[in-house]
């Protein structure tokens, strides 16, 4: 049985911004991006597929792909935070069969929507985890009362003058 595509996530506007090589291993930051003028906008969607999660990079209009980003884990080498904003991320596009690919900045105008990208790759790989875990396998105890089976409680409750 084939696995059915669901989306996880859309966002209407995201920003693409063509990146300079890291200088040092701490990490990339946005400030060293042309913010003000992004190489590209459009439509981001998070999509799993089984096991496999992917982000697309989709015009707003026809739909046509841009870019596509294979998720394995999270955080990971395919998505990362930059260091000096929430709102900026740098991914690893690839082509179709994994030949080529390239690292490049994607933004968004609110922090809200990068928080939302934030929860959506945690919750899906959150998921992953927990379904690849084996069920507990012990029986359930059973504590009803087996056929014919009574109790008998012994109650003393104190009667209030006054009261019937």
């Amino acid at each position: 049985m084939e696995d059915y595509e669901s989306i996880i996530l859309v966002k209407n506007e995201v920003f693409v911004f063509k990146i300079p090589p890291r200088q040092t291993n701490r990490g990339y930051r946005a400030a060293d991006w042309n913010l003000a003028g992004p190489d590209w906008s459009g439509r981001l969607r998070l999509v799993a597929k089984g096991q496999k999660c992917a982000l697309k990079l989709e015009d707003k209009n026809n739909g046509e792909l841009f870019g596509q980003c294979p998720i394995d884990q999270y955080p990971g080498p395919a998505i990362e935070a930059v260091s000096d904003s929430s709102r900026y991320f740098v991914i690893k596009i690839q082509d179709e069969n994994g030949s080529r690919s390239a690292f490049i900045g994607i933004g968004f105008s609110d922090r809200s929507d990068s928080f939302d990208l934030n929860v959506a790759l945690q919750d899906h790989f959150k998921w992953l985890k927990k379904s690849d875990e084996p069920q507990d396998l012990q029986p359930k105890l059973d504590l009803g009362f087996k056929d014919g089976q009574t109790i008998k409680i012994n109650m003393n409750i104190a009667k209030k003058r006054g009261h019937f």
